[in-house]
């Protein structure tokens, strides 16, 4: 299985070809809103005026690997999905470089509320991949201790954790430590009352949290306009806090902005509202059919853009990584791939009992009640051999 998409499929140039040097261009100017850029779709650095960064040739071949490696996770979970394996995924596909541009920003101390499509930025933070996968498996509640890499659950309900976030923002602030707190949420959750909250909230206690919104143009069915009328960024004007939009496909320039944002917390300048302009490429999860209210032309243009491919051409561009480096790399993703299907399939069951342990600390009559009669429910499944005989079934099937 590639771990490219189907642009960065394209014939590359020969290894006779002259490289181009890294010579950077003028950002070009336009009407829309202001879009800090770093990396061109073309594989050029561009200048900015405000955001800089200089990554040594590992750097950017470590950021390359990041992409790769969390885009081959995505396809393995995506397919495990397909299989019966996942009750559901949500892909990350064409967001890699918002994950790993803004993940590669943060520092150990800081702490991290996902949403529920973080594949990337829990990558990042090292949690094990295999790890995302028990919930969506249905045998665990999280499967990794948010202390372990300051990084928490996985949040379903839409838009919540930016609260979360906020909260665990004022903490950090009165405990005097100069960390951090970032919380992603998508261009959908933008319009919950959560959001809002959390933006007065830390904009009133200048809290050290950024918001990082991954505007992917899709909260399920609903474009963004639907959504806004003015460019997300713009709407944290109305709280008393930068925004900033920076181009999410581009991971250079959503390492650059997020750093900064979080350094400015740390200073104690309060939060800053993070936009990265990208593309849900797939579905919005696995129960979704994203051909029912998107036409595939727009799909194309934005393959034309495709993270991974963009951040190869500067590699290529520059001189700062050979075939043998891609081929290792391929074999990297697919022996990951391997492990992943490996440690999925060999997820056991869990105890169906064990729901009714931690709802009460000291245990509770309505729940024995409860308890004993899911226990005789269960055992009323019979299991019924070759013969005909009838057997009663183990109390876990």
């Amino acid at each position: 299985m590639t771990v490219e998409s189907t642009a960065a499929r394209k014939p590359r140039r020969s290894s006779g070809t002259k490289r181009a040097s890294a010579k950077r261009t003028p950002q070009p100017q336009s009407s829309d809103p202001q879009l800090v850029q770093l990396l061109s779709p073309e594989g050029e650095r561009v200048e900015h005026p405000e955001y800089r960064i200089d990554p040594t040739p590992d750097e950017l071949r470590g950021l390359y690997r990041d992409m790769v490696l969390t885009r081959r996770f995505d396809a393995e979970a995506t397919a495990l999905q397909r299989q019966g394996e996942l009750g559901l995924w949500a892909s990350l596909l064409g967001q890699e470089a918002a994950q790993i541009g803004s993940g590669r920003a943060l520092r150990d101390d800081d702490y991290v509320f996902p949403t529920y499509r973080e594949h990337g930025v829990a990558w990042c933070r090292g949690v094990d991949p295999t790890n995302l996968l028990g919930m969506f498996r249905g045998v665990n509640h999280g499967g990794w201790d948010p202390n372990s890499n300051n990084f928490h659950l996985y949040t379903i309900v839409i838009g919540s954790q930016t609260l979360h976030a906020t909260g665990y923002a004022m903490g950090v602030a009165k405990d005097g430590a100069d960390s951090a707190v970032i919380a992603y949420f998508g261009d959908g959750a933008s319009s919950q009352g959560d959001v809002a909250e959390s933006f007065t909230f830390s904009a009133v206690y200048n809290a050290p949290v950024v918001f990082f919104c991954q505007n992917n143009q899709w909260a399920i069915s609903e474009p963004t306009e639907k959504q806004t009328r003015v460019p997300l960024y713009q709407r944290a004007q109305g709280y008393g806090f930068p925004g900033i939009r920076v181009d999410g496909n581009d991971v250079l320039a959503c390492l650059a902005v997020t750093r900064s944002a979080l350094e400015r917390a740390r200073r104690g300048e309060g939060p800053t509202l993070v936009e990265a302009f990208t593309y849900r490429m797939g579905a919005h999860t696995t129960s979704d059919d994203p051909t029912k209210y998107r036409a595939d032309e727009e799909r194309e243009a934005w393959e034309a853009k495709d993270p991974i491919l963009r951040l190869r051409r500067c590699l290529e561009r520059e001189g700062h990584a050979d075939e043998a480096f891609f081929a290792a790399l391929d074999e990297e993703s697919e022996a990951l791939g391997k492990r992943v299907r490996e440690v999925v399939r060999a997820m056991p069951d869990p105890d169906p009992m064990a729901i009714f342990d931690h709802v009460y600390a000291d245990g509770h009559t309505l729940v024995d009640e409860e308890r004993a009669q899911f226990a005789a429910y269960q055992a009323s499944f019979v299991d019924t051999d070759t013969t005909g005989t009838a057997s009663a079934a183990e109390g876990s099937k």
